[in-house]
């Protein structure tokens, strides 16, 4: 049986691998000139399932709105003449009611269990180098109601399944000394340690060229233009290459991980999806010949900021824009990130190797993934991760990969059309 995949992010290559490895004939579609160099490319490089909290919940839009017109605020809402934005927004609001984010928040632990232990079984058995580290992720909080808020919602994370444990100030800076620093501005933090880190663009093409080698077929700089269909199936795929050459593809089955374009591509032919971009930045600086930065992945809560070691660069990553498709640097929001890093580690990375990337993450209102198979019979569906695409994207290439061999994956989860 052949698949067509569409997108050679970490979903599209983690489904490729498990398809080939399942029997399938693959084929990897990609209009960049190698895997990983979208949304994949610099994110937060957190495996957080600890974090698997959707911004979906009761407190959400007063905090929408009291940072409605601030630049540097952690989620900025952009509003524009798009019924496709006033629509999601629509349905945000509505998953902000109680029963819904508990809903919301069971299937993401779910998949984020199930992930990472697939992301651990393919460490081992493959070796990829990512920069990889298991020491656990912190979320630190500088005011005592903040924390308090956040020992509750450990309490139940820990009913999920998920080991999170709110801790004081003085066995934070014991688990990362970098903290030390803070001093009393420090309340609390809460702390998994079975989380990890790593870096998101080495781990998926590491995968890729892998999947490469066993037979997985990679056609980068080929641009998706359409899809076509015939008697309620997908009958091909239009695409051009770099040279402006067009081409229609055909397979048995296509799967759909676009991420933020997946709605758009599948628009012509009736089918919604309820995703849309969320702007994420990161800044990556090097921490060679600099002491002080942090070894352990960290989560500023207030500024809903994340600090990752990679190997000898510090990442950091966060914010949230609802801007459309607007993939421009925004320069106050990437200096705000390093700005507040130095604020809590002076002097511990270089300023002067700063890189910026900016990237869209393809959010559903609720932050649940759509996994499964679309309306149209033979195209199913591995896109939606928004900001956890990393922590999520192993485990659903994996479940879709099951799934599309016929079988039930070992997960508790609400998998599209089936």
């Amino acid at each position: 049986m052949k698949v067509l995949i569409l997108g050679a992010g970490i979903t599209g290559v983690s489904s490729a691998w498990f398809l080939r490895e399942a029997g399938f004939e693959v084929t990897v579609l990609d209009r960049q000139p190698a895997a990983a160099l979208e949304t994949s490319f610099a994110n937060g490089g957190q495996i957080s399932v600890s974090q698997s909290e959707p911004w979906a919940n009761p407190e959400a839009p007063l905090k929408v709105l009291k940072w409605l017109w601030r630049d540097d605020a952690p989620l900025l809402f952009r509003p524009k003449v798009d019924p496709r934005q006033w629509a999601w927004g629509a349905q945000f609001l509505r998953e902000c009611l109680p029963g819904r984010t508990a809903r919301n928040i069971v299937q993401m632990v779910n998949l984020g269990l199930y992930s990472r232990a697939t992301l651990q079984a393919l460490r081992a058995s493959t070796d990829i180098e990512y920069d990889h580290a298991s020491r656990g992720i912190l979320q630190i909080y500088f005011e005592q109601a903040a924390f308090e808020a956040a020992a509750e919602a450990s309490a139940l994370m820990r009913e999920y399944n998920c080991v999170r444990e709110a801790i004081p100030r003085e066995r934070a800076v014991a688990i990362e000394p970098a903290l030390a620093g803070l001093g009393s501005r420090l309340v609390g933090a809460t702390w998994a340690e079975d989380d990890e880190s790593g870096d998101a663009h080495r781990f998926t093409q590491g995968l890729a060229a892998l999947a490469a080698q066993k037979g997985v077929e990679f056609r980068f700089n080929t641009c998706i233009r359409e899809l076509q269909s015939a008697c309620g199936e997908i009958s091909g795929v239009k695409v051009r290459d770099c040279e402006g050459r067009e081409e229609i593809l055909k397979a048995d089955a296509y799967l759909l991980c676009l991420g933020s374009y997946s709605p758009q591509l599948v628009a012509p032919l009736g089918l919604y999806l309820p995703i849309y971009p969320t702007k994420g930045y990161s800044a990556t600086l090097s921490t060679e010949d600099h002491a002080g930065a942090p070894l352990v992945s960290i989560t500023d809560e207030a500024m809903k900021i994340v600090y990752t070691r990679l190997g000898e660069r510090i990442r950091i990553a966060g914010t949230a824009e609802l801007n459309g498709y607007n993939t421009e640097l925004n320069p106050v929001r990437c200096q705000a990130l390093i700005r507040r890093y130095f604020e809590l580690f002076p002097n511990s990375a270089d300023p002067n190797s700063v890189q910026f990337w900016t990237g869209l993450r393809p959010s559903t209102p609720s932050n649940v993934p759509l996994v499964g198979r679309s309306r149209i019979r033979n195209l199913y569906l591995n896109t939606g991760h928004g900001t956890l695409g990393w922590t999520e994207g192993p485990g659903s290439g994996r479940a879709i990969a099951e799934l599309m061999a016929g079988h039930k994956p070992e997960l508790d989860f609400d998998f599209v059309g089936f």
